[in-house]
């Protein structure tokens, strides 16, 4: 079963990065650094991981797909007609976005400006 598609908008929008997950993750291993190294490690290198995909992933909505982009490479398109549901986690401070196809679910770090994401998804894929 597939969702209902309503493409309220032809154009296609850009989302701008956020780099405000990876950001807090290099802040918080700093203390963890010095209480416990691996940790802090650990937590350093996935902030500085995260911070490379937000400088080089560009994620399109068209009228038709989500398309993922790094640079100018079309690494990944999802058809929203294929879009069972979508969910972004936690409406406060949102840092996880989920997302149903027929085949696959999918989980991304909210590493772009989820305002307009939201916006986008409401407009180009409506929840069931």
């Amino acid at each position: 079963m597939t969702s209902s598609f309503a493409s309220n908008s032809t154009s296609t929008v850009e989302l701008k990065p956020s780099y405000n997950i990876p950001i807090v993750l290099v802040i918080a291993a700093i203390p963890l650094l010095l209480v416990q190294p691996w940790v802090g490690l650990i937590f350093t290198l996935f902030g500085l991981f995260l911070m490379f995909q937000a400088l080089t992933l560009r994620l399109q909505f068209t009228a038709t797909d989500l398309d993922i982009y790094r640079g100018e490479k079309l690494i990944r398109r999802f058809p929203y007609q294929e879009w069972q549901n979508w969910r972004i986690f936690w409406n406060g401070v949102p840092i996880l976005f989920y997302f149903k196809e027929i085949k696959s679910i999918h989980f991304l770090p909210i590493l772009f400006d989820s305002n307009t994401l939201k916006t986008c998804l409401e407009q180009r894929c409506p929840r069931i």
